[in-house]
């Protein structure tokens, strides 16, 4: 059983390879991505940075972007406070988990954030987008 996972992630490596702008060190597993596209926040996330320039944002473009996608049920809240909400759930959930499964690079101090998810984290994203109903 050992010897299939071992094979399992060599496959991976061949898909979304070890080298690249990212520099990671070891594949993104499908699981990972799998795990983070569930998310709506995530989504959204990957999604806004996908479509920027060098695929690179800061923090409160970011913010406002993701906002504008994930519309607030309560229709009284969709300016500041929603926007709020938005903000402390990128930066003490969303973006830190994006980040340890190193789909993105989270500089908190700068409030750089950057793509950096490879070719499956893509195609994946690209596949789960149209199903996404909240847009």
């Amino acid at each position: 059983m050992k010897e299939n996972k071992e094979r399992g992630a060599r496959n991976i490596q061949s898909i979304d390879g070890l080298s690249g702008s990212s520099g990671r060190k070891r594949p993104i597993l499908p699981d990972t991505i799998l795990s983070v596209v569930a998310n709506e926040h995530r989504r959204a996330i990957l999604n806004v940075l996908d479509n920027a320039p060098d695929k690179t944002l800061e923090y409160d473009a970011l913010v406002d972007h993701v906002a504008d996608r994930i519309r607030d049920e309560n229709t009284e809240y969709l300016s500041d406070e929603h926007r709020q909400r938005v903000r402390i759930a990128l930066h003490h959930t969303h973006l830190p988990k994006l980040d340890e499964a190193q789909i993105i690079d989270y500089e908190a101090e700068t409030g750089h954030v950057q793509f950096v998810g490879g070719e499956l984290a893509q195609k994946i994203l690209t596949l789960v987008e149209p199903y996404d109903t909240r847009e």
